[in-house]
């Protein structure tokens, strides 16, 4: 089957959160399935090309674009340690500037940049002389090829054949844009968009409605959150939308990929360990302490490590922590590194905590890879206090590393998360279910109480490290809708 990957995120190349992860690990596992797969994203500026091997190949594509044409080179790289070629979009106009969406608010132009990436994505498969059989668009950054394919590509020989699936990782994030220049920029008639056509929700023109419209299979990044944003809030205002292909709506558990997630072959950690080596994990442990800044003589101390590799958003659940964290700190009851960025007033916070509590609170902003690693290896728990969560990755590292997720029962969470039950010693960790800062002190009081002990807390993390969530299982499900759209494309 040719695939073709079309997305706004990519690992390592471009990365803000799991969307990255599985766009980049999903061609690997295609590709060893014996599936022909490309991906194509923009070339931000941000990216470093010489690092990557990203080489200006001789093609610049026609990209129609309202009723005019742009242009955009076309850049070449693989996905490391593989042959799959990764296609980069450039244009000084859309792409060459810092970040991938604009801090906070977002770029301004984002309408027309992603749009643009959409339609692109069509004439560079032209170009290459790749004939898709599925255009695989992710969020609402390149759901638009979903309608584009229908109106602009239906009768186009080259993509006869192309069905469209259109995989939503989070339905928070939308893209609305002005109708006007939306519907111009797409090339749709304006006399198209109308209270409640396919492109319009609350007067506004939506990507991801229509993404979810016009595709031919939808699919989201874990059952429970394809069940929850049909019926509940979280559907965010598109229930009605979802409700109307729900029998086309699949949720797809997302999957790590091992080859970089295992704490056998880890390049990032002290030391590699597995459940038959879990004593190792201390050594991560201390690592990882130094890492942060802790000092020797605070290191022999031996209190609980909670790691969270998180955006610091509401989302996240970052509230109803602040609500009951320092009571835990100030009490000398576990030590807690975050890595992560997002709102101003959370970072703020948690870095004033910081700075009150030295030696029990470490904060890190920003990027940075390894240090996420050596959290996965080196903390006892990884908390994921989510409001909502479509699936989580994370936990899944942490399970995958012995580390004991405490997770609010969501989305994903409540899909690879199971609560520990101390008569049968079944479970891999700690769930709550309110989102309150005193449902989330409840769980955290019940984890600590399972630290270090036996026999719980062997079997608690052997538990975890015999999950199976690999990538492969994930891509076969792909496959398999894949497949069905393709019916319902003929």
């Amino acid at each position: 089957m040719n695939i073709l990957l079309a997305t706004a995120e990519v690992t390592p190349f471009a990365k803000v959160g799991g969307l990255a992860d599985m766009a980049g690990a999903l061609p690997k596992a295609w590709a060893q399935g014996g599936h022909n797969v490309i991906v194509i994203l923009p070339l931000y500026g941000t990216i470093d090309t010489e690092k990557f091997g990203i080489v200006k190949t001789d093609m610049l594509v026609d990209v129609p674009f309202g009723t005019w044409t742009e242009y955009a080179e076309v850049w070449q790289g693989t996905l490391p340690d593989t042959s799959i070629p990764v296609y980069f979009l450039r244009s000084s106009d859309y792409y060459d500037r810092p970040g991938i969406y604009g801090y906070h608010e977002g770029f301004e132009d984002n309408d027309r940049r992603f749009i643009f990436l959409s339609r692109a994505i069509f004439e560079v498969a032209r170009a290459l002389d790749f004939r898709p059989d599925v255009v695989h668009a992710h969020d609402y950054h390149t759901a638009p090829c979903m309608p584009m394919l229908k109106v602009h590509y239906h009768s186009d020989e080259f993509f006869r054949h192309t069905a469209g699936v259109f995989t939503i990782h989070n339905m928070a994030y939308q893209g609305m844009y002005d109708p006007q220049r939306a519907m111009e920029f797409c090339g749709f008639p304006a006399s198209e968009f109308y209270t409640g056509s396919w492109y319009e929700q609350d007067g506004i023109f939506n990507s991801m409605k229509a993404g979810i419209l016009f595709a031919d299979k939808i699919t989201t990044v874990s059952p429970t959150y394809a069940q929850e944003i049909r019926w509940t809030p979280e559907g965010m205002g598109l229930q009605g939308a979802l409700q109307s292909r729900g029998a086309d709506l699949i949720g797809i558990l997302n999957g790590i990929d091992a080859a970089t997630w295992s704490p056998m072959h880890d390049k990032h950690i002290a030391v590699p360990y597995d459940a038959d080596s879990l004593k190792k994990k201390d050594i991560n442990k201390k690592a990882l302490l130094k890492e942060v800044g802790i000092s020797a003589a605070e290191m022999k101390r031996d209190l609980p490590v909670v790691g969270m590799v998180t955006r610091l958003t509401e989302q996240k659940g970052v509230s109803i922590l602040a609500a009951c964290i320092e009571s835990f700190v100030a009490n000398d009851r576990f030590r807690l590194v975050i890595l992560g960025s997002g709102e101003a007033k959370y970072e703020d916070l948690l870095k004033n905590l910081a700075y009150r509590y030295p030696n029990h609170v470490r904060v890190g902003t920003g990027y940075n890879e390894p240090l996420s690693h050596m959290i996965q290896a080196g903390a006892d728990f990884y908390l994921m206090p989510s409001k909502f969560e479509p699936c989580g990755l994370t936990q899944m590292f942490a399970l995958a590393y012995g580390t004991i997720p405490i997770v609010r029962s969501v989305g994903g969470l409540a899909d690879t998360v199971q609560d520990y039950d101390p008569i049968t010693f079944a479970g891999t960790g700690i769930r709550f279910h309110r989102y309150t800062g005193e449902a989330l002190q409840h769980a955290l009081e019940t984890a600590l109480r399972l630290y270090k002990r036996e026999p719980h807390w062997s079997h608690m993390r052997r538990n975890a490290m015999a999950q199976d969530h690999s990538i492969v299982t994930t891509a076969q499900r792909y496959v398999e809708v894949f497949g069905w759209a393709q019916e319902a494309r003929r």
